[in-house]
């Protein structure tokens, strides 16, 4: 069985974390995502703000991973990745568009999410979705 692009994106994700947050004071990785086989994309955020200083200095800490992956460090964008639960709680009144394991989209009104379930309101009905299954989570700016 070959492993799914969202698993590899997971696993990634749990090697990388650790590395780069408690090596860089502040910053938090969002979200790992593949972008080719040989290449991935590191979200991160800081309370400063993410800079091209910031990325370097990311890029430079996952150096091991460069022999086999080409890697490209961001920040958000308008788009703020969502995949930890401490992120959809961050994120509850504010619209979120979601896919899950099994390829189902739902964009809407977040209106709760704990450590193992989000609520999400679209079109008047509200939809309940363990955060185990969601393997692409955005926050949308709506230009509020």
């Amino acid at each position: 069985m070959t492993t799914s692009t969202y698993d590899r994106e997971r696993e990634l994700t749990a090697a990388i974390t650790p590395t780069v947050e408690s090596t860089l004071p502040g910053v938090e990785v969002l979200a790992v995502e593949l972008l080719s086989p040989a290449r991935f994309c590191v979200y991160v955020d800081h309370p400063d703000g993410v800079d091209l200083a910031l990325c370097e200095r990311v890029t430079r800490l996952l150096d091991t991973y460069r022999t086999d992956w080409t890697i490209d460090v961001s920040s958000p964008g308008p788009e703020r990745p969502l995949r930890r639960p401490e992120h959809f709680q961050r994120a509850i009144g504010g619209t979120v568009k979601l896919k899950t394991a099994d390829a189902r989209r739902v964009r809407g009104t977040l209106l709760a999410a704990d450590d193992d379930a989000v609520t999400v309101e679209s079109d008047g009905t509200a939809h309940q979705i363990p955060v185990g299954e969601i393997v692409r989570g955005n926050l949308i700016d709506e230009g509020r």
